[in-house]
Order: C-alpha cells, then sequence, then structure tokens
C-alpha cells in the first residue's frame, strides 16, 4: 500500500499530469491559451508515430510467436465485450435513451491512445519491462467496440452499416498510422531506431506534455459547457466504469500470461475510453446520439480520472496478479 501512494504521488506531480492540470485549470478559468488545430493534429502524428515504432523495434528484437495473437484476440474480445456490460450499467446508474447509451458503451470499449502513452512512461519511470506488442493490441482494440455499440443500438433501427462507416473504422487515421509506424518499426528493427532515435525517444516525454496541456483545454472547455448534461450518475458511471474494465483486462492478462507490465497496458487498454476513433464513427453511424454526453465523458470525467488515479491503481492491481514484486 506504501508502494501504491508513493507511485499515486509520483504520478500526480509527474510534469505529464501538471501539464494536463494546467490546461483543465485554463480552461475551467475561461484563460484564452489555446493551440491552434494543426499543431495539436502534429503532435498526435508525432506520438502516434513514435509509439507505433519503438513497439514494432520491440517486436523485432524479441520474434514472433503465439503470444502476440494470443494477446491480440484478447484485446478484440474486451474491446468488444465491454461495451455490452457499460451499457447494462449505464441502464441502471442513468436515464439515457437506447440511442445515447449504445454510443456511449461504444467508447468505453474501444481506447485511448494517450492513455496507453501515459501508461507506457509509467512502467518506463519505474522501469517495468512489458510486451512490445501491446501498441497493436491496442491498435486492434479501436474498432470492434464501434461494431459492438452499433449491434446495441440495433433494436431501434437507428444504426447505419454503410461504406461510410466501415471506411471510419478501418481507414481512421489513427489506426492506420498505428499500424504503419509499428510495421516498419518492425521491418527496420534496432537498426532503424538508432537512425532516428535522437526524434522519437528524446523529444517524446516533452512532446507528450505540450499534448496533454492542449488535452485539459478540450476536457475543460467540455466539462464548462456541458454542466447540464453531466448528471451525478453518469458522472458515477465516468469513474466506475474504467474500474471494471481494467478487471477484465487483469483477468484476461492472467489467463493469456502477460508480465506485470503487459498486464497492466492491458488494464489500461480496457480502462480507457476514445475520445478520437469512436466520436468519429459515431457522428456517421448514430448522428442523433449527442456528443454532448458521450465525448464530455469519455474526455472530461474518464480521461482525468485515468491519468491521474487510475493509473496508479491498475499498476498495483496487475502487479499483485500477476505476482510481480
Amino acid at each position: 500500500m506504501e508502494d501504491f501512494f508513493a507511485l499515486a504521488a509520483g504520478n500526480l506531480g509527474s510534469p505529464l499530469i501538471l501539464s494536463f492540470v494546467l490546461g483543465l485549470c485554463a480552461a475551467l478559468a475561461r484563460s484564452d491559451l489555446s493551440f491552434p488545430e494543426a499543431v495539436a493534429k502534429a503532435l498526435s502524428i508525432y506520438l502516434l508515430f513514435a509509439i507505433g515504432f519503438k513497439g514494432g523495434v520491440s517486436v523485432a528484437s524479441h520474434g514472433l510467436g503465439i503470444d502476440i495473437v494470443t494477446a491480440l484476440v484478447a484485446g478484440v474480445v474486451l474491446s468488444a465485450a465491454i461495451p455490452f456490460v457499460a451499457m447494462a450499467l449505464l441502464r441502471v446508474m442513468t436515464a439515457l435513451n437506447r440511442t445515447d447509451a449504445a454510443a456511449v458503451a461504444g467508447h468505453y470499449g474501444s481506447i485511448s491512445i494517450v492513455t496507453f502513452v501515459a501508461g507506457t512512461s509509467v512502467l518506463e519511470s519505474q522501469g517495468i519491462v512489458s510486451e512490445g506488442y501491446m501498441v497493436a493490441v491496442a491498435a486492434a482494440m479501436e474498432a470492434p467496440a464501434i461494431l459492438s455499440a452499433l449491434w446495441l443500438v440495433s433494436g431501434s433501427g437507428k444504426s447505419r452499416m454503410d461504406s461510410q462507416l466501415w471506411r471510419e473504422i478501418l481507414l481512421n487515421g489513427s489506426i492506420v498510422l498505428l499500424i504503419g509506424a509499428f510495421l516498419i518499426g518492425a521491418i527496420t528493427g534496432d537498426d532503424g531506431l538508432r537512425e532516428i532515435e535522437a526524434f522519437i525517444v528524446d523529444p517524446f516525454k516533452g512532446a507528450l506534455c505540450i499534448f496533454l496541456l492542449d488535452m485539459g483545454l478540450i476536457a475543460g472547455r467540455g466539462l464548462r459547457n456541458s454542466r447540464g448534461k453531466l448528471t451525478l450518475g453518469l458522472f458515477a458511471f465516468g469513474v466506475v466504469m474504467p474500474l471494471i474494465g481494467a478487471t477484465f483486462g487483469i483477468l484476461a492478462a492472467m489467463a493469456i500470461g502477460l508480465s506485470p507490465g503487459g498486464a497492466f497496458l492491458l488494464a489500461v487498454l480496457s480502462a480507457s475510453a476514445s475520445y478520437i476513433a469512436v466520436p468519429a464513427a459515431m457522428r456517421v453511424a448514430l448522428p442523433e446520439a449527442d456528443p454532448g454526453i458521450y465525448l464530455t465523458l469519455s474526455l472530461g470525467v474518464t480521461f482525468p480520472f485515468n491519468l491521474t488515479i487510475g493509473i496508479p491503481i491498475y499498476l498495483m492491481l496487475a502487479t499483485m496478479a500477476t505476482g510481480g514484486s
């Protein structure tokens, strides 16, 4: 327990979390601080490329095996199944209609790549190794939840499975970039990493701080503008659901034999909520769903909860469950 409090205190006092808090406070105080959209997009591209490339290099160093396949299957199953749990919980805790509830549930089956990146940074700071292919698992967990959300709402006859939606799912920029960078890293290996190490290793945490500052601004504006929509039940769901998702992730990690670091990352992925890929798909598939609900909940409640409190909890649980020290 002492280790948990030490990790939590260190996490809350890290430049990453404090950058997010700065953005959040600035937005709530109605500061005019803002980022040009082009800058925010460039930072997203950089972070996705760096984490994907480094994951591919790790796989190239350790080789392929059945463990990668089982981890990918576990990730896909989790992504597809968690929305059904989220939907059941939403029906109990909130008064959302079927369409809004399904849209929210889809966000919680998918993943937040920035939360994943923050998790990898915590592992690095703690000197804990993890399976390099977890970045591929992250990419695999983006889309299945979207299909589950459409299944959940199909009873109302409002879901649309057309070519435009499939394009949003399969060619989403974050998925394409993450998988592409992973493949480049896997092909070029350590030699490729040495060539661009000065670009994707040393500046990584600094770029992540700036990106989290922007995320704090967006989250703060969402909270400020959606006060009437964010009920107590929805807020509680945004905190409880990540804990449930992380538990499923750790149980799956134990079943397939992941290391403590790998179990932690699978817990982080299962606990996070999408605010990029799924909102884009929901705008096409469920235009009737209210973005003020699903986007504010995922980015304004669950994202900061995971960054500040959730990550230390998941690391403690994953370490205990997998017998790590």
